[in-house]
């Protein structure tokens, strides 16, 4: 899932998906229809209760595991799920905790959910994780996409998370500013408006000169990261590292270009100049102080969660810029530390299966890692009624079609915060736009130690 899936902060009402009904049925012996291992039976069930505890991050409706909890619970009396969404952001919040927890070989739980931005520190740290194979969880690799199968094993080689969403990109926008600035509100003519990113800019530079008060893109972060993994691929699917940990900040062109439209963007005076993951950013999408806002997969159940269901119908969702792209997805991790590994394992293998992804995907929007969820018609179909029933198992499921893995350092998510402090002072005035390439990669160097 974004953070990255820094899906932001707290919970709100779910958004209501309008997709074909999944009928869940509890893990038993045998296949389950997608390739998914068959790790639960009747006759393996412990004699006591167990309780495994999940830990994921992100506001909205983050992962979006409670109807698959619900479902798991009332079919596995003595296999309970306890779920615990601890943070919203991941790089800031969760990750600090979760390594604190993991060092200390205690206090993390059975299960815990990580970033795409922070799985190269996890896969760096063997010694902290189950190997899944132990549990029959390598069964599951036709299932996946080899790249988000391959993130998922550590440099020992050995598997240690399950892939949950993928983050195929969108571009959501507020069709009701749309409106009253004149421009096009269907979402077929407003991805006409900008096939590249110069032509996003002309729209935003058009709809501020209608509307003065209102700001274009929430900030300089979510543009930025959206931009910046879409240019990834055509250098190396690389961000802030090579794959020999070697930092690549001043010398990688995607950086480079993704930091230059930014500025672009912000000297323009089209940016709300909101941090994002912030309360004030999250009223911004309550409250409709700016018009569009880059969007994984992930992020419309951010956004709906945020926003309210008041704003029902006044968003949409339309193709991105550059019409491609992926931006965070999540894994599950069993810690070394937990009790029950066996148990932890039944209930992942379930969350990270074709049943479990079509109910994340039908509470917060996340398109399911699976290659059979991506086909199932709940999410092929889909159509979301908070995004003015949008077709959004469509538009993200088109926009991962040409994506290239990226590869992501040890120490990707310290850079990361690094820099992005970098933007949004200066998008904010702190730090002067001539000065701040220089403190940028400064501050990223500084980071990568």
């Amino acid at each position: 899932m974004l953070n990255s899936k820094n899906r932001g902060r707290p919970l709100a009402a779910a958004a209501v998906v309008s997709v074909l009904t999944v009928t869940a049925a509890a893990c038993g012996s045998g296949s389950t229809g997608d390739g998914t291992a068959a790790t639960t039976s009747s006759a393996s069930a412990p004699a006591e209760k167990v309780t495994i505890t999940v830990q994921t991050f992100g506001s909205g409706e983050n992962f979006g595991y409670d109807s698959a909890v619900a479902e798991w619970n009332k079919s596995h009396p003595n296999i309970q799920i306890k779920y615990d969404n601890l943070a919203g952001n991941f790089e800031s919040e969760y990750l600090p905790q979760v390594n604190q927890w993991l060092e200390a070989g205690s206090g993390a739980g059975d299960i815990i959910g990580i970033d795409e931005s922070g799985m190269g520190q996890m896969a760096a740290r063997p010694q902290h994780f189950v190997d899944l194979a132990q549990y029959g969880l390598d069964s599951r690799k036709a299932d996946f996409p080899e790249w988000k199968w391959n993130t998922g094993v550590n440099k020992d080689g050995k598997l240690f998370a399950l892939g949950t969403d993928v983050g195929g990109m969108a571009m959501c926008y507020r069709s009701d500013l749309f409106k009253k600035a004149g421009l096009p509100t269907d979402r077929e003519e407003v991805a006409k408006l900008w096939p590249d990113w110069d032509s996003y800019l002309k729209v935003g530079q058009q709809l501020k000169a209608k509307l003065p008060k209102t700001s274009f893109v929430d900030g300089p972060v979510t543009i930025f990261n959206t931009l910046m993994v879409q240019e990834a691929g055509k250098a190396g699917n690389l961000t802030y590292f090579d794959k020999e940990q070697n930092l690549v900040v001043e010398s990688n062109p995607a950086v480079k270009t993704a930091f230059e439209f930014t500025k672009k963007l912000s000297e323009a005076g089209l940016s709300a100049k909101l941090a994002a993951w912030t309360d004030e950013w999250a009223a911004g999408q309550k409250n409709g102080s700016f018009a569009t806002m880059a969007c994984p997969s992930w992020m419309l159940g951010v956004i709906s969660g945020n926003a309210g269901e008041e704003n029902a119908g006044k968003w949409d969702v339309a193709a991105v810029p550059g019409g491609a792209g992926n931006w965070g997805g999540s894994w599950l991790a069993i810690p070394a530390q937990s009790k029950h590994p066996k148990e932890a394992a039944e209930v992942l293998n379930y969350l990270t299966g074709k049943e479990g992804q079509l109910h994340a995907f039908k509470e917060a929007g996340g398109v399911p890692s699976t290659l059979a969820g991506q086909k199932d018609p709940v999410v092929a179909d889909a159509v979301n009624d908070y995004f003015s029933k949008a077709p959004s198992g469509k538009i993200f499921a088109e926009s991962t079609q040409s994506v290239s893995p990226i590869f992501f350092g040890e120490k990707h998510t310290q850079v990361r915060a690094a820099v992005e402090q970098v933007l949004l002072g200066a998008d904010q005035g702190s730090v002067k736009w001539g000065e701040a390439w220089a403190k940028f990669v400064a501050e990223g160097q500084m980071a990568a130690g």
